[in-house]
């Protein structure tokens, strides 16, 4: 398990800004805060490939709920959720990004807390 997350100066400033804006949950925003106190910042280019951030693949696995599912996070402006693709920004988004395969995740959903696994993360370009 990784002890920080690690994730682009972009999404980084992005998240900071959804918090600004009060678009997530009270549970949700006292543990963004706390990610991204300690988060690493790297350029795109040094990002690695096994890590969950904008414009990829991501196959994760809910424990809490018992199934897999593969999501693929694109910019906000880009989302369509009947071509499974959702918003970098959206609450299932937020809960993995800047992991890594293999992290599995305690988060508190609004409807309750979940435990996420990274199964796969692969690029995509769309």
């Amino acid at each position: 398990m990784s002890n920080h997350i690690t994730v682009t100066t972009g999404i980084y400033d992005a998240i900071k800004d959804t918090l600004r804006r009060k678009k997530v949950s009270i549970g949700e925003e006292k543990r963004l805060t706390e990610e991204l106190r300690n988060a690493k910042q790297v350029r795109r280019r040094d990002l690695s490939e096994d890590i969950v951030t904008v414009n990829r693949k991501v196959t994760l696995k809910d424990h809490t709920q018992d199934f897999e599912h593969e999501y693929i996070f694109v910019p906000s402006t880009r989302e369509k959720l009947k071509k499974n693709k959702y918003s970098i920004l959206s609450n299932i988004a937020l809960a993995v990004v800047g992991y890594k395969v293999g992290d599995i995740i305690d988060w508190p959903f609004k409807e309750g807390n979940r435990k996420i696994e990274i199964v796969k993360v692969e690029a995509w370009e769309g």
